[in-house]
């Protein structure tokens, strides 16, 4: 199982960490050490966090909790009063431990320092929302929601390799097909009306 980082955000990308959520929802989150793996390759820490069974119902509650915010903030919901509790609350909590040595920088932390960042995160979007393109992937299928910052504003997929080539594939298949026309006339290449038993 492999994680994308797409979405421009990180909170953002913590969401997608449920996709399809519209069909089948697949979880990338499924085990405490996915939720671990996922913290480093985020850079939220630079070692697995140590996570079990409850810091994963916590971060899954606090990625839904965003979902809900996000999404409501882009359809011009009000902010539903339980979410947003949840963000705030984890936002209050201790950051990573950041320590500098001669190997370099390490930033440390539990899984309630994994949730403080991302619900900072979400915290700081929310609040620039109005500023920002945020958008979800025009994949029928996809619910990942990212920022769009390309120079004319006109982005469209979270990802070429998951949804963009697929889309376009599609769409360039389906072109195809409705410009094939079939084949006129017998396939043996024979007059129209002559058979093997015609008379000339």
């Amino acid at each position: 199982m492999s994680f994308v980082f797409v979405s421009g955000n990180l909170a953002l990308d913590f969401m997608g960490t449920l996709k399809w959520r519209r069909g089948v929802p697949e979880e990338l989150l499924a085990t405490p050490p996915d939720l671990a793996r996922w913290a480093v390759e985020a850079g939220v820490t630079t070692e697995e966090p140590a996570v079990d069974a409850a810091g994963l119902r916590r971060l899954r509650a606090l990625r839904e909790a965003v979902y809900q915010l996000v999404t409501g903030a882009m359809a011009g919901s009000p902010w539903p009063g339980d979410d947003l509790r949840v963000v705030n609350e984890e936002a209050g909590g201790a950051p990573p431990r950041v320590t500098l040595s001669p190997a370099g920088l390490v930033r440390s932390g539990d899984a309630a320092a994994v949730a403080s960042s991302v619900a900072c995160s979400a915290a700081e979007l929310l609040s620039e929302l109005g500023e920002l393109r945020v958008r979800e992937c025009a994949r029928p299928e996809c619910t990942r929601v990212f920022i769009d910052r390309s120079r004319g504003g006109n982005r469209q997929w979270c990802g070429m390799e998951e949804c963009g080539n697929r889309i376009k594939a599609a769409s360039y298949r389906s072109r195809k097909r409705k410009t094939a026309t079939p084949p006129s006339g017998p396939p043996s290449g024979r007059p129209s009306g002559e058979g093997p038993g015609t008379a000339r």
